[in-house]
């Protein structure tokens, strides 16, 4: 699908990491963006950097009337073709850890903010995209962001493995609601890349993360992650698939 002067992207956690790529990346190509991530998040500042295209849009993704607020700004904007969700918690946590089993909490924040948050997000932005005439074939594209811990779930890992294989398992049916409607849904898993989430890990620990990695043999870099975006958006036989993006890792149990 084309990116014209009149396509919107949103982008949820897009105020930094991979989804503040993605809305470089969006942008530099010519579309127009709304940023939704938490009011603690730098996103005013990011917008005002970007300039006139961008739009930040304080947004809890699990609320659907925040997040359907930021749909409307989106289509104020223009034509919302463009969904990615990059917004997502890695709260660690053992089954039975030395305090006990996993506070039910714990799992349950993170199981909402990464996969109902996400489907909020899926649901609301697919709506808007019905009003849109195709272009190249495409009424929009929805892009989610699980992780290799889907399928590789480490020691400590439970709530995050489970919330993003609740998105591996989402994608395919998702992509075939979807599929009479002329909007694609793709996901993207990626391995351990430069986030604010691998921000405070100490030097050693963050070479040992970049030796698991077969080739090549560092972390992700989110510009890498949004040349992925951009690819899903462009390629019309892209649909119902989870892209590993992780340099041939298979990680270890711990």
């Amino acid at each position: 699908m084309r990116i014209t002067d009149t396509t919107v992207a949103l982008v949820t956690g897009g105020a930094s990491g991979l989804g503040g790529a993605t809305v470089r990346r969006l942008v530099a190509d010519g579309a127009k963006a709304v940023v939704l991530d938490l009011p603690s998040s730098p996103g005013e500042a990011f917008a005002a950097e970007l300039g006139d295209a961008v739009r930040f849009v304080p947004t809890d993704v699990r609320d659907q009337t925040q997040v359907q607020a930021a749909v409307d700004a989106a289509r104020e904007l223009g034509e919302l073709r463009i969904a990615v969700n990059c917004a997502g918690v890695a709260t660690p946590g053992r089954v039975i850890g030395r305090g006990g089993p996993l506070a039910l909490d714990t799992f349950r924040t993170v199981v909402e903010i990464n996969l109902i948050g996400t489907f909020n997000v899926l649901r609301l932005a697919a709506n808007a995209m019905l009003a849109n005439e195709p272009v190249d074939g495409d009424r929009g594209v929805v892009v989610m962001t699980a992780s290799i811990a889907a399928y590789d779930g480490q020691v400590g890992q439970a709530a995050y493995a489970a919330s993003k294989g609740g998105i591996v398992g989402l994608t395919l049916s998702a992509a075939r609601d979807l599929a009479d409607k002329a909007i694609r849904v793709v996901t993207v898993a990626p391995g351990t890349f430069e986030t604010p989430m691998m921000a405070g890990l100490p030097g050693e620990t963050k070479a040992i993360l970049e030796k698991q990695v077969p080739h090549p043999s560092r972390l992700g870099s989110p510009p890498e992650y949004a040349a992925l975006v951009r690819h899903i958006v462009d390629n019309p036989m892209l649909n119902g698939e989870v892209i590993r993006l992780d340099g041939a890792l298979r990680m270890p149990p711990r």
